[in-house]
């Protein structure tokens, strides 16, 4: 039995709705290398409880004219006949051979099968060249042309419920946080206050920032500084500042978010850098912030820095990371209660071990 005969562009189409911001892997899942791996299971019918499966070599010797051809007849023929060597698919091929190993390893093993879409079928070994993937039957069913619409929004919906892990939701959630609204982004400080920021994907960084990463990793947090490149100044505590001894006025070249936790005996300063596309915590950024509270008379035990992400499939993170200051932090909004340590050799070097014996 073959499924509804469908085009690439509608499953181009639809994989960024079925996946959207915050999924893992996203980019592997929605790309047009899964659109074409997608469309050859149906295609050929790889589908769940079929007991007909997709190996790579499907996808990468389809063509143009074999796929344009939704009659029955040809897309059965394509399934049983492609690895015949006088088998001759009509028309331009999509990818190369060497393609093989970006559809094994990415499309499939890192992104299709890592979210519910795919499943390998058991008992094949590893190094065996047989065919062995297949679309989930619910997933498939999201890419039947006649569901449009409210049923169709309705239907991915109910799949990203059912087959999309906690963590997966929770990271989606985040990541659609503060994005809608007429107004714009809406803020709550610590001591009450309330400010709107203008739309973008660093005023929904800087949100989760105040709500979310001050209220996890701070003991009693304040917001000193906060500025947004349409506005450069939204919120700027000088009594605040003036009460730990951090003169503001004089800088101009201030981060994104100046937060100060006033539970430790000595106040801790944070320095955050917001990043939706570039402007890490670099290490040229991290002397020129530690001039502000050397010249405050602060402690550098007193001060820490962190870069802000959306998330780790994002391309301002993998633009940014190799870049990222030793001594600093990086903290992801989608995933709010890790925080990654760049950890510097000024102190006593330790061992592995006692890293991962030091408490949480």
């Amino acid at each position: 039995m073959l499924p509804p005969y469908v085009t690439r562009d509608l499953v181009a189409e639809r994989l960024p709705l079925i996946f959207p911001e915050g999924t893992p892997n996203r980019n592997y899942c929605i790309r047009e290398l899964a659109a074409s791996t997608v469309f050859t299971m149906l295609y050929i019918g790889a589908v769940e409880n079929n007991d007909v499966y997709l190996g790579p070599v499907h996808v990468y010797r389809m063509a143009d004219l074999q796929a344009a051809d939704s009659s029955d007849e040809s897309r059965l023929s394509y399934r049983s006949n492609l690895r015949k060597k006088k088998f001759v698919v009509p028309g331009v091929r999509w990818y190369a051979d060497n393609t093989r190993e970006p559809i094994r390893d990415e499309t499939l093993r890192e992104g299709l099968i890592v979210v519910g879409a795919v499943y390998e079928k058991p008992g094949v070994s590893t190094t065996a060249g047989i065919p062995r993937y297949a679309l989930k039957a619910e997933l498939a069913a999201l890419f039947n042309p006649a569901l449009q619409d409210a049923e169709l929004e309705a239907s991915i919906g109910e799949w990203q419920k059912a087959h999309l892990n906690q963590s997966a939701l929770a990271r989606v959630s985040l990541m659609r946080m503060g994005a809608t609204g007429k107004d714009g982004v809406l803020v709550s400080f610590p001591n009450g206050e309330t400010r709107t920021l203008t739309h973008g994907p660093s005023s929904i960084i800087s949100k989760a920032v105040v709500e979310v990463f001050a209220k996890l990793f701070l003991e009693q947090p304040g917001v000193i500084w906060l500025s947004e490149s349409s506005h450069k100044v939204a919120v700027q505590d000088f009594k605040l500042a003036s009460i730990i001894g951090l003169d503001i006025e004089a800088h101009k070249n201030l981060p994104d978010l100046i937060l100060v936790d006033l539970g430790p005996t000595d106040p801790l300063i944070v320095f955050v850098e917001v990043v939706a596309t570039d402007g890490a915590i670099t290490p040229r950024r991290q002397e020129a912030l530690y001039a502000i509270t050397d010249k405050g008379k602060f402690k550098r035990s007193q001060v820490a820095f962190v870069t802000a992400y959306a998330d780790r499939e994002t391309a301002g993170f993998k633009k940014t990371i190799t870049g990222l200051a030793w001594g600093t932090f990086a903290w992801f909004m989608s995933e709010p209660e890790n925080i990654v340590v760049l950890r510097d050799g000024v102190s006593r070097l330790v061992s592995l071990n006692e890293l991962v014996a030091q408490p949480a």
